[in-house]
């Protein structure tokens, strides 16, 4: 009885999940309108103890033979074909970026279709732009910022790296901004046009996608799972020369967050 309590406990858990990525989708796309489209979900995987990596599907069978595989451990790879993906979960597959849309049928459609899928933002042009660098420079950038007295809109944040959401910029507009430095750490990211991030509540290889800042003060209100919630305003964000100073500093400040590029 504890175990089917527990695996309804799971089902529902797993569809509360489910639920929060079609609502935050929709919301992104229809509220604050972020173009938005499904990325590549995680699938599980048996690490054998001749090492190889078998889908969650595949079954080794009873008593096979010496040399046979037999399961040492389980974990989650992307779904993609690339077995060596450095990003598992964290991209564009299917549909590909360019298919990234407003459209609140197709947003549903898609979700309905794969609830798993993490939401991926298609950044640049009228949507919202990024820099992103590691976790720990992150904390130290932000930190600095506050203490300027800067004011921030969205920040995104993994166990790795967290990503602070600025106003739309081109390439030319960022090429004289970094022109200007006298050096700029490869950690540091920018996600411009043609670019893309994942956005809360995702789950990529690296763990769960959050906000470290919520989406502007008219945003507190966010579902359970992290999404925004219905009638939410389109969240302010700040100009990158606004806040690139300070990731700079705190990406060549830290230890490992300078050249060292992290995923």
């Amino acid at each position: 009885m504890r175990e089917i309590l527990g695996r309804r406990r799971r089902l529902r858990f797993r569809r509360k999940e489910r639920t929060a990525r079609l609502d935050a989708a929709v919301a992104f796309a229809v509220e604050w309108n972020w173009p938005v489209l499904p990325g590549a979900s995680l699938r599980a995987t048996t690490t054998t103890r001749t090492g190889a990596s078998t889908g969650a599907r595949t079954r080794t069978a009873t008593g096979a033979g010496p040399g046979a595989a037999t399961p040492a451990a389980t974990g989650a790879a992307c779904s993609c074909p690339d077995p060596d993906c450095v990003v598992p979960g964290a991209h564009p597959y299917e549909p590909g970026l360019l298919a990234a849309t407003t459209d609140e049928r197709m947003v549903r459609w898609w979700w309905t279709r794969r609830p798993d899928a993490p939401v991926v933002l298609a950044t640049g042009g009228r949507a919202p732009c990024a820099v992103s660098l590691p976790a720990v420079a992150g904390a130290r950038a932000l930190a600095a910022l506050d203490a300027a007295g800067m004011r921030l809109g969205p920040v995104v944040a993994t166990p790795t790296r967290w990503s602070i959401l600025v106003a739309p910029y081109g390439l030319e507009r960022l090429g004289e901004l970094l022109y200007a430095k006298d050096s700029v750490p490869s950690s540091l990211r920018f996600h411009g046009e043609g670019g893309y991030l994942l956005l809360p509540p995702s789950v990529a290889g690296t763990g769960q996608v959050r906000w470290e800042r919520a989406p502007s003060p008219s945003s507190q209100l966010r579902s359970s799972r992290g999404g925004p919630t219905a009638g939410s305003a389109r969240p302010w964000l700040p100009d990158v020369e606004a806040v690139v100073d300070a990731l700079v500093e705190a990406s060549t400040s830290t230890p490992g967050g300078g050249s060292r590029l992290k995923y």
